[in-house]
């Protein structure tokens, strides 16, 4: 069974990493009868009265578990995670969403609400409610962000993976069937859309990420000559908004 975990809002303007590193750690953590899937980083909404760090993203693992009753033991490994890990001035939130609960289709809905207007705590808990939300510290607008990326990864159509299949130890050039053995699909972005072939090499530039589409991890491509492809996206450097963070209550999507 598939168990969603959400979080949001761990790092502050002075932080060398973010929610997205904070969440690739938790795979330590998990019991020996879990296993990670993937860490997916979702984008929401850029707005002047939203405060955020950077780039306004949340982050959800997807693991698997023995079954419902595994979320019980999650939550509090989870807790205990951003305890030792959410810095100073970060107002961390945590959503933890079994595949069978009632809840996911409010948090889908919501999930894409927050992609697209400002939203409140209020609406949060009631999206979630049923299931476990949870605010750990500042104003605990993170529950916002939380929800919002396991209702976004639950669509399965939305986000990018920062964590699949030790998609950070592939080298920058790495074969079309490496990348399909990992659990990877290799799907061609040019006009005429053509079938990259097992032994075509992808050029990644140093940053493989493959989207969530259709519930699997797709490397989208381009043409880079015969045989060869490079992949779509490069790295970018952090920005800061400090000063809407600084200055904001709550009530605004994390």
């Amino acid at each position: 069974m598939r168990v969603y975990l959400g979080m949001d809002d761990t790092d502050n303007l002075e932080a060398d990493h973010g929610t997205g590193k904070t969440a690739r750690w938790f795979e330590g953590r998990l019991p020996e009868a879990c296993r990670l899937e993937g860490v997916l980083r979702q984008q929401l909404l850029i707005h002047e009265r939203i405060p955020y760090t950077s780039h306004n993203s949340a982050a959800c693992l997807v693991i698997h578990a023995p079954g419902p009753g595994w979320v019980q033991r999650l939550v509090p490994r989870a807790v205990e995670h951003l305890r030792a890990h959410a810095l100073p001035g970060s107002d961390p939130g945590l959503c933890v969403v079994c595949e069978d609960d009632p809840a996911l289709d409010r948090l889908r809905a919501f999930g894409r609400t927050c992609t697209s207007r400002v939203v409140t705590r209020d609406e949060a808990v009631e999206a979630a409610a049923g299931a476990h939300l949870s605010g750990h510290g500042g104003t605990c607008d993170g529950i916002i962000g939380a929800a919002a990326a396991v209702g976004l990864t639950a669509t399965g159509w939305c986000g990018r993976f920062i964590e699949f299949g030790g998609l950070r130890d592939f080298p920058d050039r790495v074969a079309v069937s490496d990348l399909e053995r990992a659990g990877m699909v290799v799907v061609a972005a040019d006009r005429d859309a053509r079938v990259p072939a097992p032994g075509d090499r992808v050029h990644t530039r140093g940053w493989l990420r493959p989207r969530l589409w259709g519930g699997r991890a797709v490397v989208l491509v381009t043409p880079a000559g015969e045989g060869a492809w490079e992949s779509v996206g490069r790295k970018r450097g952090r920005r800061g908004h400090g000063a809407v963070r600084a200055a904001s209550g709550s009530g605004a999507s994390a």
